[in-house]
């Protein structure tokens, strides 16, 4: 079995209609025999990032614009920021590389970096994350409801999120109207 899937990007295939993933662009972060995890890249919160911070008694002033989006189903009451690292003035541990210069914190000391106006200049904070079991990614993938593609900085942070799962198609050379049914031919 191949794990070679992450760091890299998941766009869901048209024929795709789970109501969460239906038109998502996925940021896969860790894909392995126990099971995959990532987050949602497209999909807006109902929240701006001055509500959560003054949730967490943080004042947002200083805070910049920065997209808050539903990272996927699972623990939606966790926050996870996803930033373009050499966008980032201040330094801060608990840093995870994913790849292409694209870093990913679950550090509270993020968010108080925004408050303070000393947070990255390109990112995104994503509520919960998307996670799949053992083989259940690879499933998946066989019945054609994903195209895996390379971490591309600019679909996350250049691209407006409405944008993002069409301009990731159109990267891949695929448009959404020539594909038809519901799974991938066996090899």
């Amino acid at each position: 079995m191949s794990f070679g899937l992450s760091p890299g990007l998941l766009v869901a295939a048209p024929s795709l209609r789970c109501p969460f993933f239906n038109h998502t662009l996925v940021l896969l972060v860790d894909h392995g025999e126990e099971g995959s995890f990532g987050f949602v890249l497209n999909k807006p919160a109902e929240v701006q990032l001055a509500s959560v911070l003054s949730e967490l008694d943080l004042a947002a002033d200083l805070a910049p614009e920065v997209p808050v989006m539903l990272g996927g189903p699972v623990s939606p009451q966790t926050g996870w920021v996803v930033f373009e690292r050499a966008s980032l003035d201040a330094e801060l541990s608990e840093i995870l590389d994913v790849d292409a210069g694209v870093s990913l914190t679950a550090s509270v000391k993020m968010l108080e970096a925004f408050a303070a106006g000393q947070g990255p200049g390109r990112a995104l904070l994503l509520l919960g994350y998307a996670g799949w079991g053992p083989g259940q990614l690879e499933d998946e993938m066989r019945d054609g409801s994903w195209f895996p593609m390379d971490v591309d900085p600019r679909l996350l942070f250049d691209v407006a999120p409405e944008e993002r799962w069409d301009a990731a198609l159109a990267q891949l050379g695929i448009e959404p109207g020539w594909v038809m049914g519901t799974s991938a031919p066996s090899a």
